[in-house]
């Protein structure tokens, strides 16, 4: 068999062989589906009530996303549920927060509330003290709107997790970081907080000071703990590595030290999120932060 013919030989059998089995093939095989958490389940079933816009700010709307319980009224006077989403102040939406709004409604007849706010990464002229101020915007708004939303102003429950958390307790400790040309006469305090795993510490030895910058320390709750703070509920996990355990203790007993109501819910071992990752954990949440709203007289 001369050379040429030879190689015309293995070129057919490789062709045969090629089209039989497949194994050459160059397709790209599309990633497998990321598992989601037991609250990245329920959101995709769940939808607000209604959605209003609190606050525009150069080409930006931002929203509230409203969930209202059974026979609300505007003429009501309930508590309301107040919401903020983490994702380090760069990523994620209200709709993370949904399940903690809806259970809160159904449960104690609340008026729930999903904040959405302006984001780092979607802007780089947007920074963390923006965020704050979106965050004691929104609380503002629903206090002058109270009557409108069938809303107690004198029982708002402020809430948040991670990055969410910090702007939850920035509503009651940043006092110099507001929108300008907003009505600082009207409180953006709330009556409670309720934090979830949160940025409670932005040094060295916390989380965000990368992304604060050099004025870390005036965006830090740990570091601005005073007397007459709203009685506060804090969910931590020993284990969590991104907000570390520590800052969350640490605010826990400067809060009782300056004579606050402070509650420290402890999870051994618990990685940053821990309570959003299954029900059991969810539900245990849920069960006692209702026992802490009826505590504080949020709630029958």
């Amino acid at each position: 068999m001369n050379g040429t013919l030879f190689r015309l030989t293995l070129f057919t059998l490789f062709f045969l062989v090629s089209a039989r089995f497949p194994v050459f093939s160059q397709e790209k095989k599309s990633p497998p589906k990321r598992k989601l958490d037991y609250i990245g389940e329920r959101i995709q079933s769940i939808t607000p009530d209604r959605k209003i816009i609190y606050k525009k700010v150069d080409d930006r709307e931002l929203e509230l996303h409203l969930f209202l319980p059974e026979g609300w009224k505007e003429t009501d006077n309930r508590p309301c549920f107040h919401i903020i989403h983490g994702g380090g102040w760069t990523g994620m939406d209200p709709s993370r927060m949904y399940p903690f709004a809806v259970d809160f409604v159904k449960q104690h007849g609340m008026v729930g509330i999903c904040v959405q706010y302006r984001l780092a990464k979607r802007d780089k002229s947007v920074t963390v003290f923006d965020c704050v101020k979106d965050a004691r915007s929104s609380v503002r708004y629903v206090r002058s709107h109270a009557k409108e939303l069938g809303i107690n102003p004198d029982q708002i429950i402020v809430s948040g997790g991670s990055a969410g958390g910090h702007l939850a307790a920035s509503t009651a400790l940043f006092d110099e970081v507001n929108e300008a040309g907003e009505d600082t006469s009207i409180s953006c305090r709330p009556d409670a907080m309720l934090l979830l795993f949160p940025v409670i510490d932005t040094s060295s030895e916390g989380y965000g000071q990368n992304k604060i910058g050099d004025r870390w320390k005036e965006l830090s709750p740990v570091h601005h703990v005073k007397s007459g703070l709203p009685p506060t509920i804090t969910f931590h996990g020993t284990g969590d590595k991104t907000t570390p355990f520590k800052g969350a203790k640490t605010f826990h007993e400067k809060m009782l030290e300056a004579g606050n109501h402070s509650e420290l819910v402890i999870n051994e071992g618990g990685a940053h999120g821990y309570l959003m990752r299954t029900k059991p954990l969810y539900d245990e949440t849920i069960a006692r932060s209702s026992a802490f709203f009826i505590e504080q007289g949020f709630a029958e």
